[in-house]
């Protein structure tokens, strides 16, 4: 097995992009987090999390307990890029048109015009998604897989970058509607936040300890610098031995005994094709964000466990011993060769 020092050490290829073109287009992403940090308390791994999504067109689930700024994070960025921002709270008596919109019948052209719902944003927050009914979801689900809405007759394309970051709370379960493994699947990444420490909870008080009006965050990022920066992203390479490492991350999750790691019978379900997908896809994006043309087995360990916790079933078994996923991905992570 080979260490995580080890897997950093990718040759480049000569057809990998040269770094200054990737510094060129990843210059506003240092002036983007400082400008965060003014507003945001931590948070580091959640504002990642999120530019990768942005940067690769994914979608995020956030799990976190109430007061964690999952709501400034999202309402921050897109005050950043310059984008369009709608939060949409659920809740268990709304019906699909308050998402995607519906048709107004107009008495004095006795036609029906369409208004759109708030669905028609860059950027959404789908605050406690599990509080809504298995039809409000599955509307927001399929807006965010087709990238476009239909209303009566007509389909209606989403605007561009468009990027929804769906929170759940762990601690209520009561009036709640639980998303279907099929659908939760559709979230690139699953991302669950814990409390600030002691010294970054200081600072939040020493921030937002005030009556006086916040100030607004200024555009700094215009949305063809994003566009352009997912044009780099989707040039990066990929060697074939990473692209293989990992697929086989994805399949030891499925029989995890063929491959010698004696875990079969904590696993139920194992993850998906889309977890191939997102790998790549979410290991490009952190490599841009590292400032490397090429993707290293690292990249892909360190997004792993936010492309997998949602994609990976425990057994009753493991249930019974307090097994969560997210340790059973760490021991895969772990015991699985490194190219």
């Amino acid at each position: 097995m080979t260490t995580d020092s080890q897997t950093s050490q990718t040759t480049t290829p000569d057809s990998a992009l040269a770094e200054q073109q990737i510094e060129q287009a990843a210059a506003w992403i240092h002036p983007l987090r400082g400008e965060i940090a003014k507003h945001l308390v931590g948070q580091t791994m959640l504002v990642d999390r999120l530019l990768i999504a942005l940067l690769v067109k994914g979608h995020i689930l956030l799990e976190g307990v109430p007061g964690l700024a999952k709501t400034l994070a999202l309402k921050t960025l897109a005050s950043l890029v310059d984008a369009d921002f709608r939060r949409i709270q659920f809740t268990p008596d709304m019906l699909p048109a308050d998402i995607v919109g519906t048709q107004i019948f107009d008495p004095k052209s006795s036609s029906f015009e369409v208004k759109h719902g708030p669905v028609f944003a860059n950027f959404i927050l789908a605050d406690e998604i599990n509080r809504a009914p298995a039809k409000v979801q599955s509307a927001l689900l399929e807006a965010m897989q087709e990238k476009q809405v239909t209303i009566g007759d007509h389909t209606f394309s989403l605007p561009k970058p468009f990027l929804v970051m769906a929170t759940q709370n762990p601690l209520e379960q009561e009036g709640t509607y639980p998303l279907p493994e099929a659908q939760v699947d559709r979230f690139m990444l699953k991302v669950v936040v814990d409390y600030p420490s002691m010294e970054e909870e200081m600072r939040v008080v020493d921030l937002a300890a005030t009556t006086a009006d916040p100030v607004e965050p200024k555009p700094v990022v215009s949305l063809d610098h994003i566009r352009n920066a997912r044009e780099v992203v989707n040039s990066l390479y990929l060697d074939d031995k990473v692209k293989s490492y990992l697929v086989t991350l994805v399949h030891s999750t499925r029989d995890p005994d063929s491959f010698g790691l004696n875990l079969g019978p904590y696993l139920r379900v194992g993850a998906s094709p889309r977890a191939s997908i997102s790998l790549a896809l979410a290991g490009k994006a952190h490599a841009f964000l590292e400032g490397r043309s090429y993707v290293t087995p690292h990249d892909i360990k360190s997004v792993a466990p936010d492309v997998l916790r949602h994609r990976v079933t425990v057994s009753y078994e493991a249930e019974a011993e307090g097994i969560t996923s997210d340790q059973l991905i760490a021991r895969i992570l772990d015991l699985l060769p490194v190219p």
